[in-house]
């Protein structure tokens, strides 16, 4: 394998997570689309047994999920960025702030899967539950972002903890699984942040499925 691959999609937010770190890093990579996310296969994932997504293909080998590829991708750059990763947080609200994140993206996935493509009712105890826990997340992800971006060293070009909660904020906007108005901080830190080249370089879209 001459170049290297990233199986996912170009709709899903962790996908874009790692297509936004091979941009800021100029990693070059072909997109390997997953098209049907009900499949049950793991070949359909790049060889993922979970049957999740991102995974790298590189040199014959495999690698799955999006932190350990953004991980690889910046081992691989001759770029040699300041970036800050999610063990180099030092203090408490820095840390909650990157696992409701992580939260939300989860749950981004699940409220997708379940309600927009398994067609399950909302109401359902599993999904509002989820959604209240999201909603709870947000507010308290608006409320202390400031100081969350305050508690980040001065000097970085990247950090895993804004990487991630753009690609979150501009999903909700993408697939409308929330109301993302209510949250105007995160809006207008998701308006700044996709400023960048690689943010836009990487917006969503929905695949094409093959001819």
């Amino acid at each position: 394998m001459s170049t290297m691959q990233i199986v996912g999609r170009s709709s899903s937010h962790f996908t874009r997570l790692v297509r936004l770190f091979a941009a800021e890093l100029s990693i070059p990579y072909e997109l390997v689309v997953v098209y049907d996310m009900t499949a049950l296969g793991p070949e359909v994932y790049g060889s993922n047994p979970a049957l999740k997504q991102p995974i790298l293909r590189r040199n014959g080998g495999v690698l799955f999920g999006a932190q350990n590829i953004c991980r690889a991708i910046a081992e691989m750059s001759e770029r040699k960025l300041a970036i800050v990763w999610p063990e180099d947080l030092r203090d408490e609200l820095s840390r909650n702030a990157q696992e409701l994140v992580w939260h939300c993206m989860q749950t981004q996935v699940q409220l997708v899967m379940g309600n927009l493509v398994g067609k399950l009712p909302a109401e359902n105890v599993y999904f509002s539950k989820a959604r209240a826990g999201m909603e709870h997340s947000l507010k308290w992800l608006d409320a202390h972002l400031a100081d969350a971006l305050n508690a980040l060293p001065r000097q970085r070009d990247l950090s895993t903890f804004e990487a991630s909660l753009f690609c979150l904020f501009d999903h909700l906007i993408f697939r409308q699984t929330i109301p993302a108005e209510p949250y105007g901080e995160l809006a207008n830190f998701a308006r700044e942040f996709g400023q960048r080249e690689s943010a836009q370089t990487t917006a969503y879209r929905m695949d094409p499925p093959p001819q």
